[in-house]
């Protein structure tokens, strides 16, 4: 039996000597990684204007009653069943909901949002949250309509809506270059219409894209713009449209928080519709 002499050193056994070096491992590990990561939300929780009070901010709410305005709402899966029958009630005609996000996320309560908003007499629609950094325009296209994102020429059904912004997960831009990134949007514009025939509404907020794709205005001739904006008017758009159809104007409306204004009375929404 090995004896203990003292003012030797005592030997621990090998299993405890490997259970300290992970140990020491896993604390060095734990301390490099960025301190934000613990922050960075879930994979599949992004929503439509998740960045906008961060990065614009918020500077009041539009005049209430403008009988050329439509009024509606978006929603994702944060918001789970949605109470439709009193969004009618207090004047909502249209909504978006979400339905996918990048190749890897479909949102749980879309049948009740999608289906629910339909049967309250609204006009619907549905949209992706694109995340660039993932897979291809073109993937994320394909991934978005085989999910929800199609489009009938029912009166009811809104085109599909891409909803490219500030990334929750990391870097505004995704990585990609302003060159990069309007390619990578063109892509998925190109193949939602060859889906579908219809050309994407896209949403966004002009400060990101004025970083994210240098204020490119190529996209304005074919492709309505959703434009995000928390204030009492939509201020400066992004280059080439002269003109918003749809506007994000809050994030704490009543009933859900997101709501949105149609650029025009309902026979205008109808139209869009129709295509």
């Amino acid at each position: 039996m090995p004896v203990h002499r003292p003012g030797s050193p005592r030997r621990l056994p090998r299993a405890r000597l490997a259970l300290t070096a992970v140990a020491a491992l896993l604390a060095a590990l734990s301390s490099a990684l960025p301190a934000r990561a613990a922050d960075t939300p879930a994979r599949g929780s992004a929503y439509m204007g998740m960045g906008v009070l961060a990065h614009d901010g918020q500077a009041g709410t539009p005049v209430p009653g403008d009988a050329t305005q439509t009024e509606g709402v978006d929603v994702s899966g944060h918001q789970g069943n949605v109470a439709w029958s009193t969004l009618w009630g207090s004047g909502v005609k249209w909504a978006y909901v979400k339905a996918t996000e990048g190749t890897y996320y479909t949102n749980p309560y879309f049948a009740q949002q999608y289906n629910g908003s339909y049967n309250v007499g609204m006009i619907r629609g549905s949209y992706h949250f694109a995340t660039p950094d993932t897979t291809s325009g073109a993937t994320q296209a394909n991934y978005f309509v085989d999910h929800g994102g199609g489009w009938s020429g029912d009166g009811k059904t809104l085109p599909g809506a891409l909803d490219i912004e500030w990334n929750p997960y990391g870097a505004a831009c995704y990585g990609k270059t302003q060159s990069g990134m309007v390619t990578w949007i063109r892509d998925f514009l190109n193949q939602y219409k060859a889906r579908t025939g219809r050309d994407a509404v896209i949403y966004t907020a002009t400060s990101w894209w004025k970083q994210c794709t240098g204020n490119y205005g190529g996209f304005a001739s074919y492709n309505p713009l959703w434009i995000a904006r928390y204030a009492t008017d939509v201020g400066e758009l992004p280059a080439g449209w002269a003109y918003y159809t749809m506007w994000q104007y809050t994030s704490s409306g009543p009933t859900v928080g997101d709501h949105d204004k149609f650029n025009g009375a309902y026979d205008r929404l109808q139209a869009l519709a129709l295509g």
